[in-house]
């Protein structure tokens, strides 16, 4: 008898245990059928070569490790970025399609009437990845210093050009608040891509440029280029000798670059704390936080999904008030 009660306990402790183990395989799982069981592809609105994919890539790899699943980099450029971040507005909300959001997007909400996306409504934030604030180079004929290239504009209004990546981004719209605060008339040349400015900037047929330290550090470690000024609040590790925009004469003309993840709206809560996490994980890897650094890249020091919706309502304010007070428009 207490054999037969012993044995009726034991399998009521396994029925227990059994059911147990199963919820918590569901909870590992997400309660999606085993997330992720297939690939998952990041959409990256910009051309392959330049910082936001370098960045994307190598989150990519690490996740892709951790995850047990490929994470592809889909290069999607086109119109400021808007191409990309529209396909992955309207992507399935299923965590197998992220996007890369950069602060063109945060821009383009007060230029664009029509955009295929709202930044605020249609995007569920994931993590920022890393960023790089912005350094003023010139053509080392061109000036020596922001008070030199200041002078020199005023000396010959219309003569000077300076390239961006094309019209209403980010470098075209803190290059039009550096004119208007600068009281100087220097001509716009868009480009599609900063490597073709970097190189006519290189060949002086453009004179300056509000360009990522990742992609102009090159040239100004060649001595191809010269930097006069960071567009950060201090000085960068990498160039302690390069002076503020505030030191320059010019306070409040902070710009970076800046990359992070997002899905799209209504992907399920676990789904974003997990690729949350992800990201985190990624970016404390061995070595990502040094390999990132020596290129110029501040890498996310922690980055939490809410933490990244915050930053990125700051980032539309900031630029929308720029845009405002400057009367900007696009060409």
């Amino acid at each position: 008898m207490m054999k037969t009660v012993l044995n009726r306990f034991g399998r009521a402790l396994g029925a227990i245990a059994l059911a147990t183990s199963l919820a918590a395989c569901a909870t590992g799982a997400l309660a999606q059928g085993g997330y992720p069981d297939r690939p998952i592809r990041i959409i990256v609105p910009w051309p392959a070569g330049g910082g936001v994919d370098a960045v994307t890539r190598t989150v990519a790899e690490k996740m892709s490790a951790s995850l047990g699943q490929q994470v592809i980099v889909d290069n999607r450029p086109g119109a400021t970025g808007n191409i990309g971040a529209g396909m992955g507005a309207k992507a399935a909300p299923d965590g197998y399609t992220l996007l890369v959001a950069s602060a063109p997007m945060a821009i383009n909400a007060s230029l664009h009437k029509n955009l295929p996306f709202d930044l605020g409504k249609d995007f569920a934030p994931l993590g920022l990845m890393a960023s790089s604030p912005y350094m003023l180079v010139v053509n080392p004929s061109v000036a020596g210093s922001v008070k030199e290239l200041v002078a020199r504009a005023r000396a010959e209004p219309g003569k000077l050009s300076y390239a961006s990546v094309g019209p209403g981004t980010q470098q075209n719209v803190v290059s039009e608040v550096f004119k208007e605060s600068a009281h100087i008339n220097v001509v716009h040349a868009p480009y599609k891509g900063g490597p073709q400015a970097l190189t006519d900037m290189v060949g002086g047929h453009i004179h300056m440029m509000f360009h990522g330290v990742p992609a102009v550090m090159p040239f100004v470690k060649g001595g191809q280029l010269k930097a006069i000024a960071v567009a950060s609040r201090q000085r960068l590790p990498l160039f302690p000798e390069v002076p503020t925009m505030a030191e320059a004469g010019f306070p409040g003309i902070e710009a970076s670059e800046w990359y992070g993840l997002v899905a799209p709206a209504g992907t399920p809560k676990d789904i974003v704390a997990l690729l949350g996490k992800e990201i985190d994980k990624a970016l404390n890897a061995p070595g990502v936080r040094q390999q990132l650094a020596s290129k110029g890249y501040d890498p996310a020091a922690q980055s939490s999904p809410d933490q990244f919706a915050s930053f990125m309502a700051a980032e539309q304010k900031k630029w929308a008030l720029a845009i405002k007070e400057t009367g900007f428009r696009l060409e």
